[in-house]
């Protein structure tokens, strides 16, 4: 059974048809890119699959579970995590705090317990915050745990949106550009951190990502979508060479 399927999967926003029948899966332990022009659906697709939106027809599951039985509060509950092409960063708060955020479904503590210092809640507060520190510290951002997100350059921030989803300890990570806006440099050390991820952590991903020097040699797989359908499917290289997917980059000869 795929971890993640996608199934008939359609969107339509009034007259716009955003994905059409679009089908494919990934299996436990991949890393799965979807590439395709701008406007094919790409984010759209994320969108659904975390609940944000709700499809015109067709279904998501998650081992097996259709995700639609899911409130979108508990997705995450399910092993999914995702980043965002914009970042959504509380700007004013400390790397700590914005990773603290993404731990929320771990800490058990009531209302009563989180507003008086009693021992249950110091007991964990204190353990969430080390987990927090845990993951902050494998992507790198120990020495910036304190700052304020404002303060730091774009790069950063995208490792702290990384940290921040991988405290609640996923199976399959979203990523959403991961590559985008950050320098030959970072997109380098970048996909090194995701290989890290997808090693040690045992963290499947499906990468939402137009650098394709970049997706080619981190996935396993790639789904091309152009208009909303998908029109190729495969290994990195045979997916390169398809006249399908290069007609929808560089259009017709």
């Amino acid at each position: 059974m795929a971890l993640l399927e996608i199934r008939e999967l359609s969107v339509r926003f009034g007259g716009v048809v955003a994905l059409d029948r679009v089908s494919f899966s990934v299996d436990a332990g991949e890393v799965v890119a979807l590439i395709g022009p701008n406007g094919a659906g790409k984010t759209t697709l994320f969108n659904v699959i975390t609940r944000v939106y709700k499809p015109s027809s067709g279904s998501v599951l998650i081992d097996g579970e259709p995700v639609s039985r899911v409130s979108p509060h508990h997705v995450v509950r399910h092993g999914l995590a995702r980043t965002f092409q914009n970042l959504a960063l509380f700007r004013s708060m400390s790397v700590l705090e914005n990773v603290l955020v993404g731990d929320h479904i771990r800490t058990r503590s009531g209302w009563l317990e989180s507003t008086i210092p009693m021992p249950g809640a110091m007991r964990a507060e204190s353990a969430a915050r080390k987990r927090a520190m845990e993951m902050i510290d494998f992507v790198g951002l120990g020495a910036a745990a304190t700052r304020p997100i404002a303060a730091l350059p774009f790069g950063t921030q995208k490792r702290v949106e990384l940290a921040r989803a991988l405290v609640s300890k996923p199976r399959i990570l979203l990523l959403d550009e991961p590559a985008g806006g950050i320098s030959h440099e970072e997109v380098d050390a970048m996909a090194q951190l995701l290989r890290r991820i997808h090693d040690q952590l045992d963290v499947t991903m499906l990468l939402v990502e137009h650098h394709m020097a970049f997706v080619m040699g981190i996935s396993d797989r790639v789904v091309v979508l152009d208009f909303g359908k998908k029109i190729a499917e495969g290994k990195p290289g045979e997916v390169q060479r398809n006249p399908a997917v290069i007609e929808a980059y560089l259009g017709a000869a």
